[in-house]
């Protein structure tokens, strides 16, 4: 932690040499959190700064930034890989980032990976972010945005509760009083949702006779002596006591294990979850896991500027669009799954893949293909297409036990999109690319021979 609080000490102190800024981002819940609490330190550290959020970091871009003669880029959650790039160009950058960093070029750079620790489970984009902050003045109180960031990048799930660095960060918030951290049932909706409506959309595992059926769930809860209202009022898992919520998760890990449901997900069920106490109770923005699906709604949509103006304390017409959007973003999701489903998976000797066209949105792919794990061989990366405005967009998902194996989805993609004409990166365990239109075949055959060869030289060093 040292050598990181050292290095955001001296990214700090060239950021406060500027006056006007440009913080360039991400468009998921851990780039919108990055960003708000870059644009937050700064604006009381009385520098300028203007967001501007991306997909994806290209040589497109760039050029586009460069023209605009911004005094200071300060790239969050993107740019470790593509270091060559900006250097080329006539830009003072700083980098706070946790992916995989291509080269090390740049002067100023803030990421887990150049001092030892893992980006993809032991610091996100807005916990890397949040240490900048704090060394831009007293921001302590912006640890609610940077956990919000880590759990919305999935660096939860390993363990079913934030680790290293995160939770060094996580535990300091509860320290201060920002915080409180339980273990619970790890469904979405436990703020805002009647109890049935929280276990019929829960696809975490997916549980037969519960997931999407709500006759299912309502006579789930009544053969448990649940009530299902209190009064004219239907009933939220924060409306329940102990004793309820115990019968409920102890009748749903003997359900999953009746489905034969692997150990593995069965345990992603219950978990540590994070209550950010300054939020109203009862609302999306209480729970750290709600409040990052709620984020992914919007900029995965084109509504960047609402999840950055719910991050920076708009409670009114912003968070009723983010509502909205979000009851689209969970149909999509769930009509995409419904697409793998009656498509189908194709299998290669060491991936397996589906291309969904235009019919699933590019920005949404990925976590579809990471929904569509449970579904399919686990003992294969699973990796999805989509067609965006120019080029194919790439996604690529593994599990722990794949990365325990040798399995690296970062090196992997990043290597088949170079030798495609492409570009891509980000962590182990979950990746990212664009290629050209038509080269997907190519790409796949070239991906499988990597993949092919990490396998192997993992067992060899076994």
């Amino acid at each position: 932690m040292e050598d990181l609080i050292k290095r955001a000490r001296q990214c700090a102190s060239e950021i406060k040499k500027y006056d006007d800024i440009l913080i360039v981002s991400h468009i998921d819940a851990d780039g919108l959190t990055s960003a708000a609490i870059a644009h937050i330190s700064l604006e009381r550290a009385g520098i300028s700064s203007k967001v501007c959020f991306v997909k994806q970091l290209d040589k497109t871009y760039l050029n586009k930034i460069e023209e605009e003669s911004y005094d200071l880029v300060l790239f969050t959650d993107l740019g470790s890989g593509m270091q060559d790039e900006i250097l080329g160009r006539d830009l003072n950058a700083v980098i706070v980032d946790h992916h995989v960093p291509r080269g090390d070029n740049i002067r100023f750079h803030l990421n887990p990976h150049l001092v030892g620790f893992d980006g993809s489970d032991q610091l996100s984009g807005s916990s890397t972010t949040y240490l900048l902050s704090t060394q831009l003045g007293m921001n302590y109180d912006l640890v609610n945005l940077a956990v919000v960031g880590a759990v919305g990048d999935l660096q939860d799930s390993k363990k079913g509760r934030l680790v290293g660095l995160n939770r060094e960060i996580m535990l300091e918030g509860v320290r201060n009083g920002f915080i409180d951290n339980q273990i619970d049932l790890r469904m979405f909706g436990k703020q805002t949702r009647p109890v049935y409506r929280m276990l019929q959309y829960s696809s975490d595992p997916i549980i037969p006779g519960i997931t999407g059926r709500e006759e299912g769930c309502i006579e789930f809860l009544r053969n448990l002596g649940i009530p299902l209202k209190e009064g004219e009022k239907w009933r939220r898992w924060i409306d329940l006591d102990f004793s309820e919520k115990r019968k409920i998760v102890s009748e749903l890990v003997k359900l999953a294990i009746e489905s034969g449901i692997n150990a593995s997900l069965i345990n992603r069920l219950v978990g540590e979850v994070y209550i950010l106490l300054s939020e109203p109770e009862g609302t999306e923005l209480r729970d750290a896991m709600e409040f990052s699906t709620l984020l992914n709604a919007t900029a995965r949509y084109g509504y960047e500027e609402v999840g950055l103006k719910i991050c920076i304390g708009d409670r009114d017409r912003s968070l009723s669009t983010a509502r909205r959007l979000l009851a689209e973003h969970r149909k999509n999701l769930a009509d995409g799954l419904n697409l793998v489903k009656e498509n189908g998976i194709e299998e290669m000797e060491n991936l397996q893949y589906f291309h969904a066209g235009k019919k699933i949105r590019e920005t949404i792919v990925g976590i579809v293909a990471g929904m569509s794990i449970p579904l399919t061989n686990t003992e294969k990366p699973i990796i999805a297409f989509a067609k965006k405005d120019e080029g194919i967009k790439v996604s690529a998902r593994a599990t722990q036990n794949l990365v325990r194996k040798g399995i690296n989805l970062a090196e992997a993609i990043n290597r088949a999109a170079k030798e495609v004409g492409g570009v891509g990166g980000g962590h182990n365990i979950a990746a990212g690319a664009t290629i050209p239109d038509g080269k997907e075949e190519e790409f796949l055959q070239r991906l499988n021979r990597i993949l092919e060869k990490q396998l192997k030289s993992k067992g060899a060093r076994l």
